[in-house]
């Protein structure tokens, strides 16, 4: 079965996304703004659930087609295969937005679209009512200047839910964002891994599971799982190659520090569920007492800052703390995450290299220091 895919992007993640694709073994990625779009088969929806460290979640494009009228809406939707996927039986919500577009109604979009679906399914099915009690296919939407998409979610619950973070402290970072921030550092198994303020420990777990290639979806469920259009066995092989690419043999190193020990407490707990606690050593520590413990690190941080836990005067203190303790040294390099424009006036230095990323919904800049 040949499938078209889409992934809903953060901004400044689509080419590491298409480029993670294309190593899977996708084929025609395109990198779009805000989204990727690649084709493959069913072993490629279930790899990419399974594999991909930086995705959001993992669609299916049923069609695309232009609307400027809800009857234009509705016989756009109602042409499309939706038999192919949907089963006499399944669930199929519907959800979705509209942006700069006619069609401006969303709950109306999502009544119309639902109706075409259900038209198409009481033809080809020869059934009046659906009960909807089977697996659940949930139906997405998108409307952009009258262009509209409609998409199967195959993922569930997002991609960032690896299962292992059953706790985090006041303000964590998506898992999906941390393990994007190791691969713009370029984090290598031969590096060492160092998080002054580690917080729930996510940046040094997705290092760790980036560098040894553990699968991040290896030990989670996805939606598409209990579809019946989809080999069950496809997922079962896809989790015996991606745990037997998993590296053995790894000396990789990383130290994580934070002042609150319940955050520590926390930290060590996902690193033993990730099955990474092995590769790092925790310890309560200020940030103005930031000790290097190897020849070369590699600082990978996403310190608090004005509109997450610290005022900003105090954002702007720590930066000018940050900027004495993370002194420039033949092969060390720091890459630090911040919302801040002013960073690097406080921090004392220019960065070598800026990469405009979103945390959140927070527009924020990587600061990248490596000369």
């Amino acid at each position: 079965m040949h499938i078209k895919f889409v992934i809903p992007c953060l901004l400044g993640l689509e080419k590491l996304i298409a480029d993670e694709m294309k190593e899977l073994g996708a084929e025609n990625v395109i990198s779009e703004n805000g989204r990727v779009l690649f084709e493959g088969d069913e072993k490629i929806l279930a790899r990419a659930n399974i594999c991909s460290r930086y995705a959001e979640r993992i669609q299916i494009l049923v069609g695309t087609f232009d609307a400027l009228s809800f009857e234009e809406l509705f016989q756009g939707t109602k042409v499309l295969p939706w038999e192919q996927w949907i089963g006499a039986y399944d669930a199929f919500p519907v959800k979705g937005y509209s942006l700069n577009s006619a069609l401006f109604s969303v709950s109306d979009c999502q009544s119309i679209i639902k109706k075409a679906v259900v038209e198409r399914l009481k033809m080809k099915y020869g059934i009046s009512w659906f009960e909807e009690s089977g697996p659940v296919h949930q139906i997405q939407f998108s409307i952009m200047k009258n262009k509209v998409s409609l998409l199967l979610d195959t993922s569930g619950y997002g991609l960032h839910k690896r299962g292992y973070r059953i706790e985090s402290n006041g303000a964590p970072m998506k898992e999906t964002l941390a393990a994007s921030l190791c691969n713009l550092a370029r984090l290598r198994p031969y590096h060492t891994l160092y998080d002054p303020m580690c917080g729930s420990g996510t940046i040094l777990i997705e290092g760790a599971m980036m560098v040894n290639n553990i699968a991040p979806g290896v030990n989670r469920n996805f939606t598409a799982e209990r579809w019946e259009q989809l080999d069950e066995k496809i997922w079962t092989e896809e989790r015996e190659r991606a745990r037997s690419l998993a590296l053995s043999d790894s000396q990789f190193v990383a130290y994580g520090s934070d002042i609150d020990e319940r955050s520590l407490e926390i930290a060590l707990a996902n690193a033993k569920r990730a099955g990474v606690d092995k590769f790092i050593t925790f310890e309560k520590r200020d940030i103005r007492d930031f000790e290097k413990k190897t020849e070369k690190g590699t600082v990978i941080c996403n310190p608090p800052y004005g509109e997450r836990l610290l005022d900003l005067k105090q954002a702007e203190e720590l930066y000018k703390t940050m900027g004495k303790c993370f002194v420039p040294e033949r092969g060390w390099a720091y890459n630090i995450i911040s919302p801040g424009e002013d960073f690097e006036v406080f921090f004392g230095r220019k960065a070598d290299k800026r990469r405009k990323l979103y945390n959140g919904m927070i527009k924020c800049q990587l600061y990248m220091y490596f000369k």
